[in-house]
């Protein structure tokens, strides 16, 4: 990467680190996931770790409360004790490794359903349902969860142009940490049950086991001891990379 645009990403991710930090709430990127390591060593595109920050800012106060402790304990067994800042890189680690198992961290990802049960006509767009971005979310969902998706407006678009707001990072995570609040806040479900939005979310199910397989290096308040290669006071590759180069311009 030219030097030039190194220091341009460090000084974005500074900016919004001194953005986050005025409006009063402590905000860090959050550790990779063994798929976001995987991806970099290949040099392929990874998660943006200003996504983290997206994510932590978007986590409304109940999702910190104990109630959610016991949910968590498996991936962060520290969670109770933890102050909030920690909490909120726990929950941007949780969505990276979420985005990981649905969409391999790919905000471009779309994928129709076609199978018996799934293939459903979306109430918003009247054709088969989509799932799109992130966290694979639909334009349903949008309307269901008062979320940032402009149907109007995507729809002149082509289907997969960044630009449309579905897959756009911050709508599609921030739509995602709303349908998450709803399950275990106003729901009372847990995080984890057969019935939660995400199948990746359901015990028993393929994709459960790939989400966790990402859960192996939370960050290391959770005090987790799941085995794992990847040095857990590494923020995610693409801001430890950017350090690096930043360091040998210098």
């Amino acid at each position: 990467m030219p030097r030039r645009a190194t220091r341009v990403k460090v000084l974005v991710m500074a900016g919004l680190l001194i953005a986050v930090g005025a409006n009063a709430q402590t905000t860090t990127p959050a550790p990779p996931t063994p798929l976001d390591v995987k991806k970099g060593d290949l040099g392929e595109k990874v998660w943006n770790p200003a996504w983290d920050l997206i994510v932590e800012k978007a986590i409304p106060p109940a999702i910190l409360s104990p109630v959610v402790s016991r949910d968590v304990a498996r991936f962060c067994p520290r969670f109770s004790t933890m102050n909030d800042p920690d909490k909120r890189v726990f929950w941007a680690y949780f969505f990276q490794a979420l985005a990981g198992a649905e969409a391999g961290l790919n905000p471009r990802t779309r994928v129709r359903h076609t199978q018996p049960g799934a293939a459903k006509i979306d109430k918003v767009t009247g054709v088969p349902v989509r799932s799109d971005g992130l966290l694979q979310l639909s334009y349903e969902d949008g309307k269901l969860y008062d979320c940032d998706f402009d149907w109007e407006a995507d729809r002149k678009l082509p289907a997969d142009s960044p630009a449309r707001s579905i897959l756009q990072p911050k709508n599609n995570l921030e739509c995602g940490v709303k349908i998450l609040s709803n399950q275990i806040i106003d729901q009372h479900k847990p995080l984890f049950t057969r019935t939660s939005y995400w199948s990746t979310l359901q015990p028993g199910r393929k994709s459960y086991r790939i989400f966790a397989k990402q859960m192996t290096n939370p960050p290391a308040a959770c005090g987790s001891h799941a085995p794992t290669l990847i040095n857990k006071t590494a923020t995610t590759k693409t801001v430890q990379d950017e350090a690096d180069a930043t360091k040998a311009s210098h």
